[in-house]
């Protein structure tokens, strides 16, 4: 594997295969009420199973000073010392060690989309509930807003997007726009909150709403699980639809020009083959779109 992204240029007809930003530091012992910890390894190794069209690259993990950007630095070394819980409301050292790497996969993932002008994937989740200096929701540290703010202070980007298709509210998200005073450089659009069970309404709005971050350098899209019918927390797109919704995002912001780079999110259904389906049908999507 390898973190230096390929040499496609821009005027290229295709993109394939899919650069998936992976390596096994991201992955954590599993924690109780959520597979996420472990999840990239058994994601990944579910789109090796199928011959998914893709190519692992290893990420470099992110700094404290990095997470710092995004977090009061007090909290972050607290939870990188295990001096404070993180979002499983624990102190795995296991975890700890993991996060560097998940918000790292976040940010190699959205340098890759910006230099090949497409797409590329972290196979990683635990974000969006992560505030400025609190744990929350199985989220310790928001590697959207890591991401965002990393490229905005090198310069690459002069404004980020953020479209979260998880079932619930990116409320970390918004804490972090807010304390680090980026509303209007960071667009976020949060599916959860604004299309709550309305499946039709939300999947005719999503063209444009994608096509709503045309001002943006590059888009971060959480592709969640957990909107799923049968998921204990989530319920409202079926197969069909989430699929549907997937396909959408994804053919949008390739007729756009918008470079993307997305997670996984949410999922909580048992057996967690479940969760790896539709993880699979995102990857199924992002394929065909880039095909």
């Amino acid at each position: 594997m390898t973190d230096s992204p390929s040499a496609t240029t821009s005027d290229s007809p295709a993109h394939l295969p899919i650069p998936v930003y992976f390596a096994a530091e991201q992955v954590a012992e599993p924690q109780f009420g959520s597979p996420s910890a472990s999840k990239p390894r058994d994601v990944v190794a579910r789109w090796h199973e199928r011959r998914r069209p893709i190519v692992l690259r290893r990420p470099r993990p992110v700094t404290p000073d990095e997470l710092a950007r995004a977090h009061d630095p007090g909290y972050v070394e607290a939870i990188l010392a295990l001096r404070e819980d993180n979002g499983f409301g624990n102190r795995s050292a296991s975890v700890a060690a993991s996060l560097p790497w998940t918000s790292g996969a976040m940010l190699s993932a959205a340098r890759h989309a910006l230099a090949t002008r497409a797409v590329a994937c972290a196979p990683c989740s635990g974000f969006h509930h992560a505030h400025w200096d609190g744990a929350a929701g199985f989220c310790t540290f928001n590697g959207l807003m890591v991401t965002a703010l990393a490229l905005l202070s090198e310069g690459a980007v002069r404004r980020v997007g953020i479209l979260d298709c998880d079932q619930h509210y990116g409320d970390g998200t918004e804490d972090i726009i807010a304390r680090t005073g980026v509303r209007d450089i960071v667009r976020h659009v949060t599916a959860g909150r604004d299309y709550p069970r309305q499946a039709g309404r939300f999947l005719e709005a999503l063209p444009g709403i994608v096509r709503g971050f045309g001002g943006c350098d590059v888009v971060l899209y959480q592709a969640g699980a957990d909107p799923h019918v049968d998921d204990p927390l989530g319920g409202f797109l079926d197969d069909a639809q989430l699929a549907r919704r997937d396909a959408i995002v994804f053919a949008e912001a390739r007729a756009a020009a918008l470079p993307i780079a997305w997670n996984l999110a949410g999922g909580y259904q048992e057996p967690l083959a479940r969760v790896l389906d539709i993880h699979d049908r995102t990857m199924v999507a992002c394929a065909g779109a880039w095909r």
